[in-house]
């Protein structure tokens, strides 16, 4: 295989060390913190497809929204010395849109789909034979004179994210050779991802301040990145620029983000069905109802970190306030014969 030098330049310029400033993604494995046991095996795998002068297997990265899967399919390109295209599932709506991504790819080159798991019938039965034989079927034609005609793509590498790996269906899911699941941030590697952060951004910041900003990220980089950028802003408005640990603690109290992470809606979630629905059960739509929110984005971004945080859980009949989401709204879980919290 031919490395495109012509695309990225000469490797050992380390040409992307350039473009470093402008922004605070990763470019390289050693730059990565964090997912210690994924980043580990594709490094593994891509020195190996590297050292073959062979084209990567195909990579499925997993996990929830913000821990790192588009940092790591760039990271992935950019250490094997290729091109990457990127995409998303959603805008992938005709065959044709496929077949012409998949024609214009080079020897080796990466194709990233995000939310890989909204791609429609149509077009993953485009992807089968690209994906196995680097070939797919074309339509010649139209009506009693169409045919199909099959033409060969460049080998290259698909890499697919998605954040709801039961929603792929399996002969897609079966054709990648690669499957990375990412898991959700220790405050430790939180604080070292602040770190490096502010010293891109050339902002002063203690670490007291970083572990401060790293404990309430939800577990997740670009939460503990928008946090920094937020504090750094409140900062230069209101004090000098440099950030301590009394001026973080001020920013995130005025951005109402408290100690576990949770913002006003979290809160809200968590009051309403406290003092509203007596501690649950509620339906998701009757909940989403009386916060005024869709129930897709209660459900999709709101409570899968209070679930994992332990103040709600979901039963066959509602969602139900746990004892530490009571507590958490500085409320008394209510003790009685026949409830949850019956204490006899």
């Amino acid at each position: 295989m031919t490395p495109p030098v012509d695309r990225l330049g000469d490797p050992n310029e380390r040409a992307d060390d350039r473009d470093l400033e402008l922004t605070i993604r990763p470019r390289r494995f050693a730059d990565f913190v964090g997912q210690r046991a994924a980043k580990e095996q594709l490094e593994i795998f891509v020195q190996a497809a590297r050292n073959r002068g062979d084209t990567l297997d195909h990579v499925l990265i997993a996990g929830p929204p913000g821990l790192g899967k588009t940092t790591l399919a760039g990271i992935i390109a950019i250490e094997l010395g290729v091109g990457m295209h990127t995409t998303s599932g959603p805008a992938l709506e005709r065959k044709v849109d496929v077949a012409g991504l998949l024609t214009n790819l080079q020897e080796g080159d990466v194709l990233f789909v995000d939310e890989i798991h909204r791609l429609n019938a149509a077009v993953e039965e485009v992807l089968y034979p690209a994906m196995e034989d680097y070939e797919i079927d074309i339509m010649i034609g139209e009506g009693p004179a169409a045919r199909s005609i099959r033409m060969q793509v460049q080998p290259f590498t698909l890499i697919g994210a998605t954040t709801r790996t039961g929603l792929l269906t399996t002969p897609l899911r079966d054709r990648f050779g690669v499957w990375q699941r990412l898991e959700y941030y220790e405050i430790e590697e939180l604080a070292a991802i602040v770190r490096r952060s502010a010293g891109i951004l050339k902002v002063e910041l203690d670490e007291e301040s970083a572990l401060e900003i790293a404990g309430r990220s939800r577990g997740t980089p670009r939460v503990a990145n928008r946090l920094l950028r937020r504090v750094r802003d409140f900062a230069e408005v209101r004090h000098e620029g440099v950030i301590d640990h009394r001026i973080c603690l001020a920013a995130l109290e005025l951005f109402q983000v408290d100690g576990e992470g949770l913002d006003k809606l979290d809160r809200d979630i968590l009051c309403t069905i406290a003092q509203k629905f007596d501690g649950g059960p509620v339906g998701l739509d009757t909940l989403a109802v009386a916060l005024g929110e869709e129930a897709d984005t209660v459900m999709d971004v709101y409570e899968p970190y209070l679930i994992m945080q332990g103040f709600l859980k979901r039963t066959p009949r509602g969602r139900v306030l746990t004892r530490a989401g009571f507590e958490h709204c500085g409320l008394r879980p209510p003790a009685g014969p026949g409830t949850l919290f019956d204490e006899g």
